[in-house]
């Protein structure tokens, strides 16, 4: 099955559904709110006159939040629909990023250029078959002694069924998840039913694809909340922080890395 092209599908269909919800609160954001979470804030620090790669940056509203700090930023993203949304909406808001409609994988092929930083985060990863390649293409767009700040769920909540009342999925990476679902998490009535292609991977397997490819971790942590309110069967315990209602502290949904490219590293 061509994964990109069936995940191309599916976020553009999402995309038209986020850009109306409350989720993403579009009206909010443009009147100055941010969309960045304390978790990501602290790990990037004084991001003034920096330039940023943003991955996997959907519909812009990061990207535009980083820029609103002082950072040149770029954003990437396969669904060319949520690229159109983001010139759209820096125009709306504006601010100055530049977007680019790629696969991260093909991203060497449509850009030639290092940052001091690259940024993605909150399920961006299991789009993706391949962690290796996709650190060698963290490693090639980052500047000597340039930084890594990745922010994600964590594996551990992607072992469990839809209602987290049991495991259903392999902790390790054994394959494409084929999945139809209505609905999406920015909006579970909206009317569409889009087929997706995921991957599941090991911390192990995060780590090592980093290490591999010239970046020498400096800082990882967990975080037992998500600062999103996308799964089922969640309570809010603090303003923005969310956790499975019956499992409460006890599980990990949110981990963080932040890593430095090796200067020696030719990659």
């Amino acid at each position: 099955m061509n994964y990109i092209a069936i995940n191309r599908q599916a976020w553009n269909s999402k995309t038209d559904a986020h850009i109306k919800s409350d989720f993403y609160d579009v009206e909010g954001f443009l009147k100055g709110k941010s969309s960045l979470n304390e978790i990501e804030l602290n790990l990037l620090g004084n991001i003034q006159g920096k330039s940023i790669l943003h991955l996997q940056c959907h519909f812009g509203q990061d990207s535009i939040s980083l820029n609103r700090l002082g950072a040149e930023v770029t954003g990437v993203d396969l669904s060319d629909i949520a690229i159109d949304q983001a010139n759209k909406l820096t125009k709306d808001a504006n601010a100055h990023a530049r977007f680019i409609c790629s696969d991260i994988y093909a991203l060497p092929d449509n850009l030639d250029e290092q940052f001091d930083i690259v940024y993605t985060s909150y399920g961006v990863i299991g789009w993706l078959p391949d962690l290796d390649k996709w650190a060698q293409v963290i490693s090639k767009f980052l500047k000597p002694n340039g930084q890594l700040v990745f922010v994600e769920f964590h594996p551990f909540v992607w072992m469990y069924d839809k209602d987290f009342r049991e495991i259903a999925y392999r902790y390790f990476n054994s394959g494409a998840i084929v999945e139809s679902e209505s609905g999406t998490y920015a909006d579970k009535t909206a009317d569409i039913a889009p087929t997706t292609i995921a991957w599941n991977h090991s911390l192990s397997e995060v780590f090592n694809s980093l290490i591999n490819n010239g970046l020498t971790i400096s800082s990882f942590d967990e975080y037992d909340y998500s600062p999103y309110n996308c799964f089922d069967n969640t309570i809010e315990y603090e303003p923005g922080k969310y956790r499975i209602a019956h499992l409460g502290d006890k599980i990990p949904m949110v981990y963080a890395i932040t890593a430095f490219k090796k200067q020696d590293n030719n990659q």
